[in-house]
């Protein structure tokens, strides 16, 4: 028998689940039948609904341990369970390196590193001690597979994030699945503040290979594979969701000096080729984050 994505009656909690990416996030598991707990500094400025269900939100601060530790242990004491775990939450303000100095930087790992590691080992607590065990999945990004220069620390935390992921696969299987999402460009709400109009949004969308941003209920999808019975055996792995990533700026040189090695017009992409360096945006943090979430 072919496995489901159905998670009904399964508990699952998102960081930094109220806007953005992490509310295209929560509005796929309640889609899929989860009951969600979508936690931030902030309640959302509207009820997250989908499908007739709708998420529960409850503050927290990630950077406070003692908080997020009382946070789990309240779900479990309320919800009974805890399945799944989306450590979606981060984000980055753009800084060069020798600005700010290094506690600031220190500040920017600690949320997008850090913090996930805290509410990962408060939600293993609850997780080890279920006969079905649970799923965690990471939200990383490109910046993490790349240089990341304007936000170095959160391209470094990203890249720790997802060798975090990977040790936690080992440490903790085979009852706890970890997992991470590698994203690109995301469109939502605050595009326009990094993008400007309609037009700029889409002239940045064509820099992508498959012509556009993606949109938060597509990470979620991808989020709720991951935490259902067809991922049973995806542990360790890290899910590129970005589109097709970045044009190699070079093509573009060797296009423009080499003429007759250029590609017929209708296998060059549209617009301005690879991607934008991407402005800072912002996620369900609060704080911005570079464009894969802007």
């Amino acid at each position: 028998m072919a496995a489901s994505t159905d998670l009904s009656g399964n508990v699952a909690v998102v960081t930094g689940g109220t806007r953005g990416v992490g509310a295209g996030i929560t509005r796929a598991l309640l889609h899929a039948g989860a009951q969600v707990v979508a936690c931030a500094r902030r309640p959302p400025e509207e009820p997250l609904e989908a499908a007739g269900r709708t998420a529960r939100f409850l503050p927290v601060d990630l950077r406070d341990t003692e908080a997020v530790h009382a946070l789990f242990a309240r779900i479990r004491r309320e919800h009974g369970r805890l399945d799944v775990l989306v450590n979606n939450a981060g984000g980055t303000p753009f800084r060069q390196l020798a600005e700010g100095g290094a506690a600031r930087h220190a500040r920017v790992v600690e949320l997008n590193l850090l913090a996930p590691l805290t509410a990962s080992l408060a939600a293993y607590e609850v997780m080890r001690h279920q006969k079905s065990g649970g799923a965690v999945v990471m939200v990383g990004s490109v910046s993490g597979t790349r240089p990341s220069p304007g936000t170095a620390a959160y391209g470094a935390a990203k890249a720790g994030l997802e060798n975090l992921a990977r040790t936690m696969a080992v440490e903790w299987a085979p009852r706890i699945r970890v997992n991470t999402l590698i994203l690109g460009m995301v469109r939502t709400e605050l595009s326009h503040l990094h993008y400007g109009d309609e037009d700029g949004v889409a002239a940045v969308g064509r820099t992508v290979p498959l012509g556009r941003l993606a949109e938060p209920e597509e990470i979620g999808d991808a989020c709720v594979f991951l935490a259902s019975a067809r991922a049973a055996y995806i542990s360790g792995a890290s899910l590129h969701v970005h589109g097709g990533g970045e044009r190699p700026a070079f093509l573009d040189a060797a296009t423009v000096n080499n003429p007759s090695d250029a590609p017929p017009p209708a296998a060059r992409p549209h617009g301005r080729a690879g991607a934008p360096d991407e402005p800072a945006g912002a996620d369900t943090s609060r704080t911005s984050r570079r464009g894969d979430h802007s």
